[in-house]
């Protein structure tokens, strides 16, 4: 991936930088994709941003609807469990294709005894996006992200959150698995 590579498109959306369109963005997602593309420039030329329909935000819907393919759509979770008083909290980016294994891999990733999908109220709460909308990019700093593997395999896409339900992120997923603090985890993902 180049400094000036093409700017990468799916389906019949139209796609721009994302930075060129803060509005399409969630705060947090904003302010972590500026500092990202201040240490990394292939970001500003990398992350594509497009705008659509709330109501058809849902993966499905949205790739039928737009001609996405399916195996693009990386699918974000929130998920938490405890180790004694200790909290811990991890995003999980799979391929929609996929579901992540929570009560599994997830679990042992975390080293807690019993791991859940963070209640809807307190996702959007703590990581300031929306629901329908979360993204990988800009959570809390004490979030882990993991990321499935498949994301690194050259060609592959990332279709994703925005931080907010009416538009949403495109980048390549070796990019993805790039990002600061991103942690790339074997079958992270199990195929449905």
């Amino acid at each position: 991936m180049s400094e000036n590579a093409t700017l990468p498109t799916l389906g019949d959306l139209v796609w721009a930088p994302a930075l060129e369109h803060p509005e399409l963005l969630a705060e947090p997602v904003l302010a972590a994709l500026t500092a990202w593309a201040d240490a990394d420039p292939r970001v500003a030329s990398l992350v594509a941003v497009t705008e659509i329909d709330p109501e058809h935000a849902e993966t499905a819907t949205l790739n039928e609807l737009h001609g996405l393919p399916p195996e693009a759509s990386a699918n974000c979770v929130l998920v938490a469990g405890k180790r004694g008083e200790d909290e811990r909290v991890a995003a999980c980016v799979v391929p929609a294709s996929t579901f992540a294994d929570v009560n599994k891999r997830v679990r042992k990733l975390l080293d807690v005894r019993k791991a859940s999908f963070l209640p809807m109220d307190r996702a959007v709460a703590d990581s300031g996006m929306e629901y329908g909308g979360i993204t990988p990019v800009g959570l809390p700093a004490g979030y882990r992200v993991l990321v499935d593997s498949r994301f690194t395999e050259e060609d592959t896409m990332a279709l994703m959150g925005s931080g907010v339900r009416r538009s949403k992120l495109l980048m390549p997923g070796p990019l993805l698995c790039a990002m600061p603090g991103v942690e790339v985890i074997e079958d992270l993902g199990i195929t449905r």
